[in-house]
């Protein structure tokens, strides 16, 4: 009986973490870039009082057995990294990946991290930065007072100033396992065992994205989707509610049996 309680325990737990998940992903429904996640489940450890294929007695087999679940966990909460809509802002320095890839910034500690988010911006040295002020590396470099800079899709970039034109070319990154990067909050993500090694490359070969000047990626998040998710987080919480609430009952009867 008390079995009942304890499943049903782990199911209420790990609808709370899904809720968490969806409202994590509603919330950043307009942040540039943002890649939502998607909660994985499964069942714990079962208790066999009698295991399938046990011998029956006589030379006969017992073809199933008696298995009794222990509830669900949380194996994962996944990010997926499908292309956001492309939205057109106008801006020179606003440049987003359409297809594979990232762009590498510089943290204030000297590490690396990576971003979708292409919403960037000039410093007073005319450096190429983010919204929080940290370099973006991925080829850029200073651009001249008064320049005037072109990104074409492969990533080449013509800065025009009245002393010239300077040409470059940028890079992007990519991992053979993008879901296992760690994330950093500030639309960063961070390297580590799961998502493999960075592979650097150009715009728009080898299977890398190409580069738009003047867009943002918009947020994946599909809000239908998510209400529909919700829907099913808050319906699942309180079957399992239900679920203790019998159990409950259940043990009160058979408390009741002794007066």
């Amino acid at each position: 009986m008390n079995l009942s309680l304890y499943s049903a325990a782990t199911g209420m737990d790990a609808q709370q973490l899904n809720l968490n998940t969806i409202a994590n992903n509603l919330a950043n429904v307009n942040t540039p870039g943002f890649k939502k996640s998607k909660i994985e489940f499964q069942d714990l450890l079962y208790q066999r009082p009698r295991a399938s294929g046990a011998d029956g007695g006589g030379g006969n087999i017992v073809p199933t057995g008696i298995e009794v679940g222990n509830g669900t966990r949380i194996a994962s909460t996944a990010k997926l990294f499908t292309q956001g809509q492309l939205t057109n802002t106008g801006q020179q320095f606003d440049v987003a990946i359409q297809g594979d890839g990232f762009f590498e910034v510089q943290k204030p500690d000297g590490t690396l991290a990576y971003t979708r988010d292409g919403s960037f911006q000039l410093n007073a040295q005319g450096q190429v930065v983010t919204s929080d002020g940290m370099p973006v590396l991925s080829g850029f470099q200073a651009v001249p007072a008064g320049g005037t800079v072109s990104i074409a899709q492969n990533g080449q970039v013509s800065v025009q100033t009245a002393s010239g034109t300077q040409s470059y070319r940028l890079t992007l990154t990519r991992f053979a396992n993008p879901s296992g990067l760690q994330s950093l909050g500030g639309n960063l993500y961070a390297e580590n065992q799961a998502s493999g090694t960075p592979e650097t490359g150009n715009p728009s070969e080898l299977g890398f994205g190409s580069t738009m000047q003047g867009y943002t990626e918009n947020s994946n998040v599909n809000i239908v989707e998510e209400m529909v998710n919700l829907i099913t987080a808050q319906r699942a919480y309180e079957i399992n509610s239900k679920s203790v609430q019998t159990s409950d009952e259940m043990l009160q009867d058979v408390a009741n049996m002794k007066k």
